[in-house]
């Protein structure tokens, strides 16, 4: 199953300039709680957490919970320093891990 995955920010920026950076993910975040239509439960599988790195420095980052909605969207900020490139990774139950890598340059 290949994992979706849409990252809206600029391609390029200022330096110094401040850039909103939105990020979503397709991921069902099924809490364990919920039944099945078999009336069992359904497996817990929810994203634990969220990162960002700007040339390897975290700038981001957000634990997550079960009672996040499924196809979580996380929206935030940062100052553009330097040409470079951004590493979003999301890490979760049962040995998932997801990354994306887009490059910014700033002038």
């Amino acid at each position: 199953m290949s994992t979706r995955t849409l990252i809206n920010m600029p391609k390029t920026a200022r330096r110094g300039e401040v850039i909103e950076i939105r990020v979503t993910i397709g991921h069902p975040m099924e809490t364990g709680y919920r039944p099945g239509a078999d009336g069992k439960r359904l497996p817990r599988d929810i994203i634990q957490r969220f990162s960002c790195r700007y040339d390897g420095e975290t700038v981001f980052s957000a634990t997550l919970y079960p009672a996040i909605s499924a196809n979580p969207y996380i929206a935030f900020h940062t100052v553009a320093t330097q040409s470079g490139t951004m590493e979003f990774r999301w890490e979760g139950d049962n040995g998932f891990a997801h990354s994306e890598r887009v490059a910014l340059h700033v002038t």
